[in-house]
């Protein structure tokens, strides 16, 4: 007999029901609160490398600089609200958060959750909802739920960011043809009339500018991809305008200074409405922040971010930037990839990036007031290509028709819809496949009974009395109910010995079907006896009173060879075997 996992060969002895450990995550405790702030080893990290981190985060304050102007500009708030927002969250992120390359930020997948609520309530309330989900990222934090997105299946995420990327680009259509943005909730609708209005009245300059920026840095990112053209060529595009005194909407008074702290931008008598927006943004920019966190670890050697922590310093600068103006911030991929490249190796370099920004907005704001918005409308088109992996798309697309559907369904989601819903259905699509296919694999079958030490002829008469059944895989509301139609059309015989030590999980449902086929045997007069039980799968069978009846009745069993004895016990007993020596 093939039992498939060690079974106690012990004589029956009904073991104790023990329930497994909650793997909800706990409230961090009042001692374990330290984790969350900087330590000493944070600041050694710092020491070891200084000219080394210096010198990439100037790298990626050159890369930053056109992104955050521009996400800043798509937001609705303004340039101004985008530079804000890189040199608080930046700074503040970096030293409070779980990372020691994160670059944090705008990004282009939180200004497409921020444009609706633009049209809706006005600056205010972009600047309350970013101070209602810095306060749910710390109480995530808190909650240690930081290590839940790695349960997000990479279809999701990549569809998640193909829709992304198709709502960044169509957000830029306006800038980059020269024509004003309509209002509305839909991108596509506010795309399709700009370019309406451009076949009406073209403005072949804007067009030109936004093409000829995207294509600088589509193309010099392949021949040299260390070298900064987003910022080349925005400053080119800048110099041009400027020279040829050309008619081109500019970004307009950049302050010289960070504006001072202030709670009068809160709207109080709008917080219930704007608490789903908040919820959205703080559940993006957790992803986000985590993901980019994730990718940075992949890209070097002995980096390791923790994820409560990262909540943490998100939620920290989340709560900062409003006051300042800014606009709610996460980690950004894009720069976080910057940064290790340029051979960062602690927090000081996402430090150095936001004091570098800060010294552009006291010393060079009135050049970077000149800036074309075509030119970043182009910078904001080449980042949207460069989001899409084409490679990763076709390999996940390839692996399964389920793969390929998850990411279809959220990235099609992410532009029809809305980002949380589309994540939110992606999840539920994938969990129905993955419960789909767990389902397939669980199997109930029919195993031969062991000879052991019974002569050939008795064990000739047990197989025509008893029949053991072995299930393998999860027994779950998914997979139940086929048991159900199996086990019951079993042939008669006396005795079923249904063998449960392969069963890798139980939930209610399989519980209670586990009960009606033990029922519908037992009211057919076959004897059921069960065997291999697992300690973890008890609860949920007691729970149905099943462990008690069939303790009491003597028919459940450590190991499959002790149901066996007592099921040729029963048979000597009934006479079944008697005309056998033994």
């Amino acid at each position: 007999m093939t039992t498939g996992q060690a079974e106690d060969p012990r004589p029956h002895c009904p073991a104790p029901i023990r329930t497994a450990p909650s793997r909800w995550p706990r409230p961090l405790g009042r001692l374990e609160l330290g984790r969350l702030l900087p330590g000493r080893a944070d600041i050694e990290s710092m020491r070891r490398q200084p000219g080394r981190d210096l010198l990439a985060g100037m790298t990626v304050a050159v890369v930053a600089l056109p992104l955050a102007l521009g996400f800043g500009v798509s937001s609705g708030l303004g340039a101004a609200a985008g530079l804000v927002t890189a040199i608080v969250a930046g700074a503040l992120a970096a030293v409070f958060g779980g990372s020691n390359l994160q670059v944090s930020g705008p990004t282009g997948a939180m200004t497409v959750v921020l444009v609706p609520i633009v049209h809706r309530h006005g600056p205010a309330g972009v600047l309350t909802v970013g101070l209602l989900a810095g306060m749910i990222l710390l109480a995530l934090a808190v909650l240690r739920v930081g290590r839940s997105v790695r349960y997000v299946p990479a279809p999701v995420v990549e569809g998640f960011t193909v829709g992304i990327a198709a709502v960044i680009f169509l957000q830029q259509v306006p800038s980059a043809l020269g024509v004003h943005a309509r209002n509305g909730d839909r991108v596509t609708g506010v795309a399709w009339a700009a370019v309406a209005d451009f076949v009406h009245r073209p403005h072949w300059l804007a067009l030109a500018l936004a093409v000829g920026v995207a294509a600088t840095m589509l193309v010099g990112a392949r021949l040299r991809p260390t070298v900064p053209f987003s910022l080349l060529a925005v400053a080119l595009a800048t110099a041009l305008v400027t020279a040829r005194e050309w008619d081109v909407t500019t970004l307009g008074a950049i302050p010289a200074t960070l504006p001072g702290p202030s709670l009068g931008f809160l709207d109080i008598t709008a917080i219930p409405t704007l608490a789903t927006a908040a919820v959205a943004v703080a559940a993006l920019a957790a992803l986000e922040s985590l993901l980019s966190a994730s990718v940075a670890d992949g890209m070097t050697v002995g980096q390791n971010h923790d994820p409560d922590r990262e909540l943490f310093g998100q939620g920290l600068a989340n709560l900062a930037v409003p006051l300042f103006g800014g606009v709610p911030a996460t980690g950004a991929i894009a720069r976080t990839a910057v940064n290790v490249r340029s051979g960062a190796s602690s927090r000081l370099a996402a430090l150095a990036h936001a004091v570098v920004l800060a010294g552009v907005m006291l010393a060079a704001a009135p050049l970077v007031a000149r800036i074309p918005l075509a030119a970043l409308a182009g910078v904001l088109l080449a980042t949207a290509v460069r989001m899409v992996e084409v490679s990763s798309l076709r390999t996940l697309g390839r692996a399964s028709h389920s793969d390929a559907l998850v990411m279809a369904l959220t990235a099609g989601a992410t532009l029809a819809l809305d980002l949380v819903i589309a994540v939110v259905l992606g999840l539920a699509v994938a969990g129905a496949l993955a419960l789909r296919a767990i389902a397939r694999t669980a199997r109930v079958e029919e195993v031969p009974l062991d000879p052991g030490d019974h002569h050939d002829s008795e064990h000739a008469l047990l197989a025509e009395h008893i029949v053991a059944y072995r299930i393998d895989g999860p027994l779950f509301f998914a997979a139940a109910h086929r048991f159900l139609l199996e086990l019951t059309e079993v042939a008669d015989v006396e005795i079923l010995i249904l063998r449960l030590s392969r069963v890798s999980a139980v939930d209610g449902t399989g519980a209670l079907v586990l009960r009606d086929v033990i029922d519908r045997l037992e009211h057919r007069g076959v004897k059921v006896y069960v065997s291999g039980l697992r300690p973890e799968h008890a609860k949920a069978v007691a729970a149905v009173g099943l462990v008690d009846r069939l303790r009491g009745q003597g028919r459940l069993f450590d190991s499959t060879p002790s149901a066996i004895q007592a099921a040729r016990d029963h048979l000597h007993h009934t006479g079944a075997l008697a005309a056998v020596p033994t």
